[in-house]
């Protein structure tokens, strides 16, 4: 599937802004949003988190609703028509956790786009796509959004939500020994956010060039397996998803401007980004720069993706965007790897 597809505009919701704008600038700014939860750690002090300062300690679905329905309020802000513009009838691809995740903050969608047109205060209930595949859903919604396009819908927006700052998520990943904490250094921070990106076939400030997906056989949990391997980790997924991204853009690793990957962490997954890349770049001599949201914001699960596009769709906006093309990359716990390659449009004048 080669249509194209356009980055138009984006909004976010997280534990450093309650916008785009205000997000971009402080994760550009190194600023982190990083505090004492409500939950205990193992060492009987309060764990650190992610979590986002909303007006009311909503809790459950409800709060991941209102993250969501901020996320989409800030896109319709930037989309054609303004504020008075509405998401009826456009499909919302929503990228949410895993199903079997411990925790999952959204477990009945139907709920959710309930409360999402209640809040939004919609006329009927929004064109709600699931996509549960947890961190690299994106990369899933980003090949569905393009041929959704190509099949004649004019506009589709990818909306990532997550959240591991649920009691079940927290207490299953202390249990996994994964989550940062004293006596852990090899952790993440549990972290929540909403992003949401507006796609279609008209040109826009971005173009998506290429897209790998593929699938690590060694990934974190591989000698837990019922057939118990313990298979070292050579980076052949991400470096598989790398190859078939940068050859549908017709770019190598040596001319990519700057990566933005879904590392926030955890040694396995710093290590199999660079895997791919120590096996891909040739050549390259100048500094090529390194985006981590997850430094910022903690691991924010199936809103990483829809995150960074959102990130890099604003640096460009914003005239600080080290070049072009960007490769985004990022994989869950099962395996599953993702790399997309986007490409700055020029205007004519």
């Amino acid at each position: 599937m080669t249509a194209p597809l356009h980055l138009q505009a984006a909004g976010m919701v997280t534990c450093v802004g309650l916008d785009a704008a205000s997000s971009c600038a402080a994760m550009r700014g190194r600023l982190d949003g990083f505090a004492e939860t409500r939950f205990m750690g193992p060492d009987g002090e309060w764990l650190i988190g992610g979590a986002v300062p909303l007006p009311r300690n909503w809790i459950g679905v409800k709060r991941m609703a209102h993250l969501a329905a901020g996320a989409l309020v800030d896109l319709r802000r930037q989309m054609p028509g303004g504020s008075g513009d509405n998401l009826t009838g456009v499909p919302i691809l929503l990228c949410l956790a895993e199903e079997d995740r411990p925790g999952r903050p959204v477990p009945d969608p139907a709920a959710l786009a309930a409360l999402l047109a209640e809040i939004l205060q919609l006329p009927a209930l929004p064109r709600l796509q699931i996509i549960a595949h947890g961190r690299p859903s994106g990369f899933v919604a980003l090949d569905r959004a393009r041929r959704l396009v190509a099949a004649g819908e004019e506009r589709v927006i990818i909306l990532g939500l997550d959240s591991y700052l649920t009691a079940q998520s927290v207490a299953h990943y202390l249990s996994q020994n994964r989550i940062l904490a004293p006596g852990n250094a090899n952790g993440f921070i549990p972290g929540e956010a909403a992003a949401a990106v507006l796609c279609t076939a008209t040109p826009g400030p971005l173009r998506l060039t290429g897209l790998g997906l593929a699938r690590e056989v060694a990934h974190i949990y591989n000698a837990a397996d019922k057939d118990g391997l313990d298979l070292p980790l050579r980076g052949d997924g991400m470096t598989r998803a790398y190859q078939i991204a940068m050859t549908e853009a017709q770019v190598d690793l040596a001319h990519v401007e700057y990566r933005v990957r879904d590392v926030s962490g955890e040694q396995y997954f710093f290590k199999q980004s660079t895997l791919a890349a120590l096996r891909l770049e040739r050549g390259r001599r100048e500094f090529q720069d390194l985006w981590s949201p997850g430094e910022n914001l903690g691991n924010i699960g199936s809103a990483a993706v829809p995150v960074m596009l959102a990130q890099i769709l604003t640096a460009q906006l914003r005239g600080y965007a080290p070049g072009s093309p960007t490769l985004i990359e990022g994989a869950g716990d099962d395996g599953a790897c993702g790399a997309a390659v986007l490409h700055t449009v020029l205007r004519v004048v």
